[in-house]
């Protein structure tokens, strides 16, 4: 794909994930701001509502008094009476019905000595709708009658209620606070109207007359302005006294949170899953193109490898066949010894190929018998001795393992052992200068091959294991090879339930570190 098609897929589909992300979380926000607004609706209605109780409650406490002062009044100072009478004659049945619709307004003239007030006396006019109902039913003789009366009466307190909401409000703004409204009616009042509309909050009150604090108020009260609401209560514009009511509901936010949690949730984790299958198959999706861009290298890494080798071969024998060369036995020692060797350089690159293959699909068996690890290394330094000497190298051997005896496969431990070799020869860029050392710790045996080589970072040294790695040194090739080798070395010793690892500096050489067990 081109890169700067790819570059193009990979942003177009980073934006729209990171677009899911931020529409559902503005969804989610509002959601949690209607939520809030609804929370405080229903809370500025409930207050308003207690607000309404605690006033009526007050008017009822001294209308009742008020009531009770009427009816021991018997004689009220004036009477009017307003009458409608009207008449409907039945000729069929000889039944004449006459209704009566009249209003009574008594004036009465109170002492005012029950209340607390400097007023002497109030007037007030009892109302009462009163009425009346005659049938007149003629006798079958056309002379006699018969008259059946009902009397209804009916007080009208609404009218007398509000004509005395006023004055009651006059006498009661000189009354303290706390005598008009207790704490326990608050507080039910509250606790019924936050039921009602399905509410179940903590709360904290408090009552404020003009800004100041009363005697009523609960324990934990905050003036808190994000969580507080207030309410008008006992207004009266003439004496100017305005209290209210504040409560503070200290768990807004949870009980806000809750009623939203569940969606909220829900989309989260959808959310959660979409960013987690999407990281994936992003990460997927730059790991193969890795591979591939790999692949390609191995290709034509491998190409250059055979190249090189068929090159010298056909220019050897292109020698081989003049005559000065054929008469000359040194130079077709040379010749041939140059041909076997690039032959057999080939020959390890296909091996390790078709090892990586078979160890790729478990197809590799790997039988295991107890062999001496001093002797796999010393088998293993006697195939590549020829090319340290040829380059005025060495390598020396210090054995201190008392006991060497491992279950292993030969030939693959054999393997192991010369690919780490090949390395430690490579990548010196002088004469090689091995040194290897065993150990006995415990149940195990220690074996490290030590180089002074050019040495990794720590970066390279968490990745040399992995297949077709190799060190990215710029535009020089100095060490060929395909990032093959080490792979193969974890591969074969993890299935020898064997460890490997390493500890190197820049510059300073590296050692690699076999783990085994002993077998006794």
């Amino acid at each position: 794909m081109n890169k700067r098609l790819f570059a193009l897929l990979i942003g177009s589909m980073s934006l729209s994930l990171l677009g899911i992300i931020f529409v559902q979380g503005y969804w989610i926000n509002n959601a949690y701001k209607t939520k809030e607004d609804q929370f405080t609706f229903n809370v500025r209605q409930v207050l308003t509502d207690v607000s309404k109780s605690i006033q009526l409650r007050e008017i009822d406490d001294y209308y009742r008094l008020y009531n009770g002062l009427i009816e021991e009044n018997d004689e009220p100072s004036n009477v009017s009476v307003n009458e409608l009478i009207y008449r409907i004659v039945n000729e069929d049945k000889n039944e004449t019905i006459i209704f009566s619709d009249g209003i009574i307004e008594e004036d009465y003239k109170l002492s005012t000595r029950f209340f607390d007030t400097d007023i002497d006396s109030i007037e007030f006019t009892k109302i009462t709708n009163k009425q009346k109902t005659t049938r007149i039913i003629g006798g079958l003789d056309g002379g006699s009658y018969t008259t059946q009366t009902q009397v209804n009466f009916k007080r009208l307190p609404d009218y007398e209620r509000k004509q005395f909401e006023t004055f009651i409000s006059n006498i009661s703004s000189r009354t303290p606070i706390h005598k008009r409204v207790g704490k326990d009616e608050i507080v039910e009042l509250i606790n019924k109207e936050c039921r009602r509309r399905g509410l179940e909050p903590k709360f904290e009150y408090a009552v404020y007359s003009n800004e100041l604090a009363t005697k009523i108020h609960s324990k934990n009260f905050d003036l808190d302005p994000a969580s507080t609401y207030g309410v008008p209560l006992f207004v009266n514009d003439n004496f100017n006294t305005s209290y209210k009511l504040y409560v503070n509901f200290s768990n807004k936010g949870k009980v806000v949170l809750n009623t939203i949690l569940g969606m909220a949730l829900l989309s989260l984790a959808f959310t959660t899953v979409i960013i987690l299958a999407y990281s994936n198959a992003l990460r997927q999706i730059f790991k193969q193109r890795q591979i591939s861009q790999i692949k390609t290298d191995f290709i034509n890494n491998m190409t250059h490898e055979f190249k090189t080798p068929i090159a010298t071969i056909n220019l050897a024998l292109d020698a081989l066949k003049n005559p000065k060369v054929s008469e000359n036995k040194e130079f077709i020692s040379r010749y041939l010894k140059m041909i076997r060797d690039e032959n057999r350089r080939m020959h390890a690159q296909v091996e390790n190929v078709l090892r990586i293959s078979k160890l790729e699909k478990n197809e590799l068996d790997i039988p295991k018998a107890r062999v001496k690890l001093h002797e796999i290394v010393e088998d293993a330094i006697s195939h590549v001795s020829l090319i340290v000497e040829d380059r005025g190298g060495y390598i020396n051997t210090h054995f201190g393992a008392m006991k060497s005896s491992v279950l292993a496969n030969e030939l693959h431990l054999t393997n192991v052992v010369v690919n780490m070799l090949d390395n430690a020869i490579k990548y010196s860029e002088e004469a090689p200068k091995i040194d290897i050392h065993t150990e006995n710790v415990k149940d195990n045996i220690l074996l490290k091959i030590q180089d002074q080589g050019v040495g990794m970072s720590k970066s390279v040294q968490k990745k040399i294991f992995e297949k077709f790695y190799r060190e990215h040194t710029g535009d020089i090739h100095n060490v060929k090879g395909h990032g093959l080798g080490l792979s193969y070395v974890r591969r074969i010793l993890n299935d020898h339930n064997a460890e490997i690892y390493v500890e190197s500096e820049k510059g300073k050489g590296s050692t690699f570190i076999v783990k085994m067990h002993l077998i006794s």
